[in-house]
């Protein structure tokens, strides 16, 4: 066991457990943050990204002791029910997310793309979010709501 103290969502938060558990069980059942899933524990499905230090992490794969000197983000730390985050309105608005499984790590993978991109074009918001599995066949509404929030950070 060893003591971690990991910055998520811009707040210290200190943890004790093994070194080699995954980002995503930290965040979901010591920290109580919900917002990335767990879909197939395997880096292949997405519904688990969170960015750490702004680049897109698998959390289910990563081990704590990989990001504890990182910064942590997840869907909580975007935006909050009073002021959203420009990408979480839009894929409201264009409701992108029928079932919301895939919803925070598609999310989350945008918003990487946008902070290194503010000007995608369609074929690069779909490499972006190519990894990232939708069971409910919403990835035209998904490609809109990027698009949406694109011109709305570039406004």
């Amino acid at each position: 066991m060893a003591t971690f103290t990991l910055n998520v969502n811009g707040a210290a938060r200190q943890v004790t457990l093994e070194p080699d558990a995954p980002l995503l069980y930290v965040l979901r059942n010591d920290l109580e943050l919900n917002g990335p899933k767990f879909g197939c524990g395997l880096a292949q499905c997405g519904a688990c990204s969170v960015l750490v230090d702004g680049k897109e992490v698998r959390s289910c794969v990563t081990p704590v002791s990989a990001v504890a000197k990182s910064r942590i983000t997840t869907i909580e730390g975007l935006g909050t029910l009073d002021k959203l985050h420009p990408l979480q309105r839009a894929f409201i608005e264009e409701q992108a997310c029928q079932c919301g499984f895939c919803g925070s790590g598609m999310v989350m993978a945008a918003k990487a793309l946008l902070d290194r991109n503010p000007a995608p074009t369609n074929h690069e918001i779909r490499q972006a979010l190519n990894g990232h599995l939708c069971r409910c066949a919403s990835h035209t509404r998904i490609v809109r709501a990027v698009q949406r929030a694109a011109k709305e950070l570039r406004a």
